[in-house]
């Protein structure tokens, strides 16, 4: 079978994240190995979190579970596909579908999505 290379990254792998049916980029997040065998295993997205220093599975908190559809690694086993039918419909924790809901224009930054659902109702 196909893996990351983790060594490369330092034992963490970038994961894009997009939803399997409509093809919405919704966030980008980082694995380790141990989060890779956790999502083969259980069929569920688990992320590495930087900030915090350990594995998360996206939704534990929120509810909003991604389930994996289909996964792809690329031509350098170093970046991570992850097509996932997104549950609740909320991959941001901003309460956005997307977390790439900014676009950049010449005159600053536009909003591009509506949040989904209020982040406070969502992290309580």
């Amino acid at each position: 079978m196909v893996e990351p290379d983790f060594k490369k990254g330092g034992g963490l792998v970038p994961v894009i994240v997009q939803d399997y049916k409509t093809r919405d980029v919704l966030m980008l997040a980082y694995i380790n190995i141990e989060a890779w065998k956790r999502t083969l295993d259980t069929g569920k997205a688990t992320y590495w979190s930087r900030s915090r220093n350990t594995l998360w599975v996206k939704g534990e908190t929120s509810g909003h579970f991604q389930i994996i559809r289909e996964i792809r690694v690329d031509c350098d086993d170093d970046t991570v596909l992850f097509m996932v039918e997104q549950l609740g419909d909320v991959a941001c924790h901003r309460g956005y579908r997307s977390c790439f809901y900014r676009k950049i224009t010449d005159d600053g930054v536009e909003i591009i999505g509506k949040p989904v659902k209020n982040p406070e109702d969502i992290y309580k």
